[in-house]
This record gives structure tokens, C-alpha cells and sequence, in this order.
């Protein structure tokens, strides 16, 4: 019989730190990730943060909640993100998924969203019912490397055996594309990089209507998933560390010295993202951006701002190529019945946890 169990912040903390949580033949979570969870702003001290499927005192499966809100005309609505869900192969065929989401939806009363998910929990999620497309983000990935090391084995099971001739490969066409590219040009405006998130900075974003506020993004920088580090978590399931992983907070100034565009940029293993982006005036920012990827050896960017990406077409950001992307949403039904009718919800990039993976 499969038992389910619930925590909320106090019981997430108690429970990796327990003897029983490193006895485990697999991991629901990691230390540093269990971690932002507690300091999530959104999070109520009774929201449930992780449910574990047990079976016979085993660890058979477990549903990871990341509360949020956004923003509509009636104020802000209180809604969760499944953010991971997964069975052990050993316990598979037991419906254990079905019964992990049937618990969340018991606690949040369908207050729930999804994206960024596998092809596999798609089906899953569609089997119940009881989620409904929205309206998804447009993007664009644009790649200005080679990258066959990282892309041919993840889609092609044979090129895994091919790594050290795919490096080679890499290494000598991104030689040609650095001596052919253009030089870092010199910047005519001042631009400042954090790693907090300032006064000045709060003030000019108020002035844009966003999901996520100041301790939201302090929170993003100082409570990351992914940690930089060799370390490989052979018992968890999901991404814990990254060779190379950087979030900064970039601060742009106009020619009259007046803050005019601020933005998070999230860097891992060479792929960057823009989880925020505040700015209605673009074009020192994309300059900036553009010796950003020269200097930082970027291999792609993929961005969902549609004003940045018709701005980066007209200002020709010398990508390799580029092509397009879509961020789907899932809603449950009863999340879209207590949102005004025919609500578009104005997502970044980061929203979600897609700041955080």
C-alpha cells in the first residue's frame, strides 16, 4: 500500500537533515534546493513543499511544489508550479504519479500550473484531465559556438561514444569563429554588475507591472538549484551542479547617466538565459549583451522577451544560426476558473521555476 506524505518548510528541513533522508536509495531533493524552497517569499509556512510516495518504508516516488502568484486585475492569485515528479522504476505501474498528483491537487485546490515539462510527464499530466493549454511564450535559441559535444548526445544515443572526436570537432570550428569574429567594441555608456539587487534598482522596476518583486529576485540569486561544482548527485534524479553556473544583476545607464534598463542573466555551461529583463529603451542593453557573449564564450541564448528578440534581429547579434522555440503552459481547470475570464497571464522568462533550471 502506498503511503503518501506531505511537508511543509519545518518538516522540509527536519526531513534532510534526518538520519532517514540520507538513508534513502534515491533523493527527493537536494540540501541547496530543499534550502530555497524554505526561503521561497511566496511560500506560507503550512504551503506543502514536497510530497513522497512510500511503499513498505521505501522511497517509491516524490512531487516537488514551488508556490508563487501572479498578477491580474483583481490583484494577485495564489497558484503553485509542479516543478518535478518522478517514480522510481521499481515501484512503476502502480499509478504512484496519478496518486502524487492527486495530492497536490487536494491541497491547492487545483491551484496549479506547469511548464517546461518532459515530452513523458506531458502525457501524464494530460491523462488526468484535468490541466488545459494557455496561451505559450514565443522564443528564440540563437547559437554562436559549436556545440556537437553537448547536443549529439543528448538526442543521439550513438554519438556518446564520440565525445572526445565531437570536442575536437568543437574546439577547432569555435577557434575559426573567435579569429573571424568581430573585436569586443568599446561601450559609450556606463553599465554596473551585482550580485544583489540595489535601491536604485527597486525603484526603476517598480515602474513595470512584474510577477516577481525585489526579495523574489534576492531570493533567485542567493538560492539557486544548481549549484557550480564537478559534484555529480548520482541518487537524485535532476540537475544539482554545473561546471560553469553564473547569475548576475546588470544595471544599464543611458548618456545622460539615467538608469534605463536593468536585467538578471543566468549563464550555465555556456547557455545563457534572461530570466528578467526591465527596460523599454533596448539598445544599450543589447550592446552590452553582445560583448557579454563575445567576452563570456556564450554558446547560445535562448530568450522568450519578444521586444529583445526583434530588437537582436535588427541589430544582427552574429549568431551561427538561430531558430525558434515555444515555452508551453498547462493550467488546471480550476486555476483558470478563479482567474478573470480570458486572462493572458504576462510571464518573464524566469517566472515559474524556470529561474532556477
Amino acid at each position: 500500500m502506498i503511503e503518501l506524505e506531505t511537508f511543509t518548510k519545518t518538516q522540509l528541513k527536519a526531513l534532510v537533515e534526518s538520519e532517514r533522508f540520507s538513508q534513502f536509495s534515491f533523493l527527493p531533493i537536494t540540501q541547496h534546493r530543499a534550502l530555497s524552497h524554505c526561503n521561497n517569499p511566496k511560500a506560507n509556512n503550512d504551503d506543502v513543499l514536497l510530497i513522497l510516495a512510500i511503499e513498505n518504508q521505501e522511497l517509491a516516488g516524490y512531487l516537488g511544489i514551488l508556490p508563487d502568484e501572479i498578477i491580474c486585475q483583481n490583484g494577485k492569485e495564489k497558484l503553485v508550479w509542479l516543478s518535478t515528479i518522478y517514480v522510481d522504476s521499481r515501484f512503476r505501474g502502480k499509478k504512484i504519479a496519478q496518486q502524487l498528483l492527486a495530492k497536490a491537487f487536494e491541497c491547492y485546490d487545483g491551484r496549479i500550473a506547469l511548464t517546461e515539462f518532459t515530452a513523458e510527464a506531458e502525457r501524464l499530466y494530460n491523462k488526468t484531465r484535468q490541466f488545459l493549454y494557455i496561451s505559450p511564450k514565443l522564443g528564440k535559441r540563437y547559437y554562436f559556438l559549436s556545440n556537437l559535444e553537448e547536443l549529439l548526445p543528448q538526442k543521439f544515443q550513438t554519438f556518446q561514444s564520440f565525445e572526445s572526436v565531437l570536442k575536437i570537432l568543437d574546439s577547432s570550428f569555435n577557434f575559426i569563429v573567435k579569429t573571424l569574429s568581430n573585436k569586443q567594441k568599446r561601450l559609450n555608456f556606463r553599465y554596473e554588475i551585482h550580485h544583489e539587487i540595489d535601491e536604485e534598482s527597486t525603484e526603476y522596476i517598480r515602474l513595470f507591472s512584474c510577477n516577481r518583486n525585489t526579495q523574489d529576485l534576492h531570493w533567485i540569486l542567493h538560492y539557486p538549484w544548481i549549484l557550480q561544482g564537478e559534484e555529480v548527485l548520482k541518487k537524485y534524479q535532476f540537475s544539482s551542479f554545473a561546471k560553469k553556473k553564473k547569475t548576475i544583476w546588470v544595471k544599464i545607464y543611458d548618456e545622460q547617466e539615467k538608469l534605463n534598463c536593468c536585467a538578471m542573466l543566468s549563464s550555465r555551461n555556456g547557455h545563457l538565459k534572461i530570466p528578467y529583463l526591465f527596460g523599454k529603451d533596448l539598445k544599450n542593453f543589447i550592446q552590452f549583451l553582445s560583448n557579454f557573449i563575445r567576452t563570456e564564450r556564450v554558446k547560445m541564448l535562448t530568450c522568450y522577451h519578444p521586444q529583445l528578440n526583434e530588437e537582436l534581429k535588427d541589430f544582427g547579434i552574429n549568431a551561427l544560426y538561430s531558430k525558434d522555440f515555444e515555452r508551453r503552459y498547462l493550467f488546471h481547470k480550476k486555476l483558470i476558473a478563479a482567474l478573470p475570464k480570458g486572462f493572458i497571464p504576462q510571464f518573464q522568462d524566469g517566472d515559474g521555476d524556470c529561474a532556477f533550471t
